[in-house]
């Protein structure tokens, strides 16, 4: 029986441009987080946590409101941009960016939290500025923080099915992704390609996860 790699091969693309993303927002707001102090803090960070209690069909039904060219702001960004992000697979990606935000934001600030304040006021004492300091002091000090962070959101948008739902129905090659597949074909009762879609999804959590294990062992060496 031939299989449909279309659901996998979009998932796998959905997760890497979310985790990409992700990552270019994730460690800046991460680190403003982590060494900011202002009113709001508490605020912003419940906000950042929000998709870890939040149910995913309110978040997809509160984007789908949201992004709809039938509201105020959807239909600002067609009318101005061009942009319709209701089904479509740009929905997708800002979908899943904010609901694993946390996954890569809370990794990523626990390890600046977690590095001796010295390392800081030792560069400033040195001269560097903030921008050095981040980039060739606390990233490199960091790196598990990192990795955990981009492996958790990689694998969290490969499961995702709530959202994407939501936000993007069941279109083939557009939107439908694995997840969907899966529910799409449990409904038709097809539980060979259901089957097929789920194992491949879980041999690949199951082999990002051993790898990171792998690697952040050999990182800590020998004890």
């Amino acid at each position: 029986m031939a299989y449909d790699w279309q659901p996998l091969i979009l998932t796998l693309k959905l997760a890497t441009v979310t985790t990409a993303i992700l990552f270019l927002i994730g460690v800046p707001l991460a680190y403003w987080l982590a060494f900011g102090r202002f009113r709001l803090k508490a605020a912003v960070e419940a906000l950042v946590a929000m998709p870890l209690v939040l149910p995913p069909s309110v978040l997809g039904f509160y984007l789908l409101l949201a992004f709809s060219p039938k509201n105020a702001f959807g239909r600002f960004l067609d009318e101005t941009f061009g942009l319709r992000l209701v089904f479509s697979f740009e929905g997708l990606v800002v979908a899943s960016v904010l609901f694993s935000l946390p996954f890569m934001v809370h990794p990523v600030q626990s390890g600046f939290q977690n590095l001796p304040r010295s390392l800081t006021e030792a560069a400033y004492t040195l001269g560097l500025s903030r921008w050095k300091t981040l980039t060739r002091i606390l990233l490199p000090n960091i790196k598990p923080s990192l990795l955990a962070g981009a492996v958790i959101s990689f694998a969290h948008t490969i499961g995702e099915f709530g959202v994407v739902l939501m936000m993007g129905g069941s279109i083939p090659g557009v939107t439908r992704v694995a997840s969907i597949a899966i529910y799409d074909e449990v409904e038709s009762l097809n539980y060979d390609a259901a089957n097929f879609y789920a194992f491949v999804l879980f041999a690949l959590s199951f082999s990002i996860l051993l790898a990171v294990f792998f690697i952040n062992k050999r990182a800590l060496g020998p004890h």
